[in-house]
């Protein structure tokens, strides 16, 4: 059988668009990463600088910030990835464009509405958020419908299901706080709460849980996976736990389980032998991106400790910000050059675009941290929001035209 790509749909980027789930669901993200931080750097330079006409959103900044960041951002590329892997793992049905076209076109239509809301557009801010939320029903509705008639219904795929529904709860929970002022405004801090803790993290880790020594064995001589499988239902139930004990303002016992986190995220760090992983580099990138999560609860432990002994708020946003840049951003990077790469017929290999991102993206998440370590804070955010958009800007271009051009080996999708 012929296998190769028909000479009508190698000429039509509509139809090589179409082709596979994590193009344009791929591509869409890759929009993304570079326009609300476009948006989020003019915001902080407005701040620094006194910009007095700069627009200013309705709702507080930094919610509309995380809110576009964990529910638009980062959840375009986790679509991609799942609607792609999801029948592989479970041994389910494919999934065909007229699923996965309606989120792309969802999710990133309402994100561009929602970041152009932001200049102090509340309507156009509401119409985003609410198209988002349709393209997250139509997304989790297909994964739901890839699970209920696969043979294989395992734990990573039953895992990402549920976070991907504390998401769309998350989301639709901002929504209802956006249409309805009346409501206390710790109802949008619960989204933004539950788009880390419940949602992007869960998802992360359990994706980590299932690939990273999958990738390892594959790779590696003699390599032995390690898959323990206690350690979701524990991640899950101490990532709950931080959300409830914030949410009843008990922060004075947050260590309880960002402590156990810090452990948990470390001995998986360890017993995946990163050092036995730093060939190739495509591999290396999984493992050294990994290592920011035990980090970022070592952080969230100082902070935590700090506070249940001695009262002192210390370290500001740098736990979070080594969790969000450090490991979700450097593990987006590596992850889907992989997919990229795997899926256009390229070898899995880094190239040397993929490498000066992940490079350059190590330096912003140490700047944005510094940022919260004394100086002219206002000056080191904008230095770190300019240095992710410089990170991210050639491999965005890169991955884009990959994505708008045939497979280099002429097979299909």
């Amino acid at each position: 059988m012929d296998t190769s790509t028909s000479p009508a749909v190698a000429s039509d980027p509509a139809a090589l668009l179409a082709a596979a789930p994590h193009r344009p669901l791929f591509l869409a993200g890759t929009v993304a990463v570079l326009l609300t931080m476009t948006w989020w750097t003019l915001e902080l330079a407005s701040l620094r600088f006194g910009w007095a006409r700069w627009p200013q959103p309705t709702v507080p900044p930094v919610w509309g910030h995380a809110v576009l960041i964990q529910y638009g951002l980062f959840p375009l590329f986790m679509f991609g990835f799942l609607m792609t892997t999801f029948p592989r793992w479970m041994d389910g049905p494919s999934v065909p464009p007229v699923r996965y076209l309606p989120v792309a076109g969802g999710v990133l239509g309402g994100y561009v509405l929602g970041t152009l809301g932001l200049l102090g557009q509340p309507t156009l801010l509401k119409l985003g958020l609410v198209l988002m939320l349709a393209g997250y029903l139509a997304g989790v509705g297909t994964l739901a419908q890839v699970m209920a008639k696969a043979t294989d219904r395992n734990k990573h795929g039953w895992s990402c299901l549920a976070a991907f529904g504390v998401g769309t709860l998350g989301l639709a929970a901002f929504v209802v706080w956006l249409f309805d002022p009346a409501l206390p405004a710790a109802l949008g801090w619960l989204s933004v709460k539950l788009g880390t803790f419940g949602f992007l993290l869960p998802v992360y880790f359990t994706v980590c849980h299932r690939m990273l020594p999958f990738f390892s064995k594959n790779m590696v001589a003699g390599y032995v996976m390690w898959r323990p499988v206690w350690s979701l239902p524990v991640v899950w139930a101490l990532l709950l736990a931080h959300v409830l004990l914030d949410w009843a303002a008990l922060p004075q016992w947050l260590w309880a389980c960002d402590l156990p986190l810090a452990a948990v995220f470390a001995l998986h760090w360890l017993m995946w032998k990163p050092w036995r992983c730093l060939r190739p580099g495509l591999l290396a990138v999984l493992h050294i991106a990994f290592a920011w999560l035990p980090l970022a609860f070592v952080l969230y432990s100082v902070q935590d400790l700090a506070f249940a002994l001695r009262g002192e708020h210390v370290l500001g946003l740098a736990p979070l910000h080594a969790l969000a840049i450090g490991f979700f951003g450097s593990m987006l990077v590596a992850m889907v050059t992989r997919v990229t790469h795997g899926h256009s017929g390229r070898p899995l290999q880094m190239h040397p675009v993929p490498w000066l991102c992940f490079a350059l993206l190590q330096l912003v998440a140490f700047v944005r941290i510094r940022a919260e370590l004394g100086g002219d804070r206002y000056l080191w955010l904008v230095i770190a929001g300019a240095g992710w958009l410089l990170a991210f800007l050639p491999w965005v271009l890169r991955s884009a035209w990959i994505y708008l051009t045939p497979r280099t080996d002429g097979r299909p999708g």
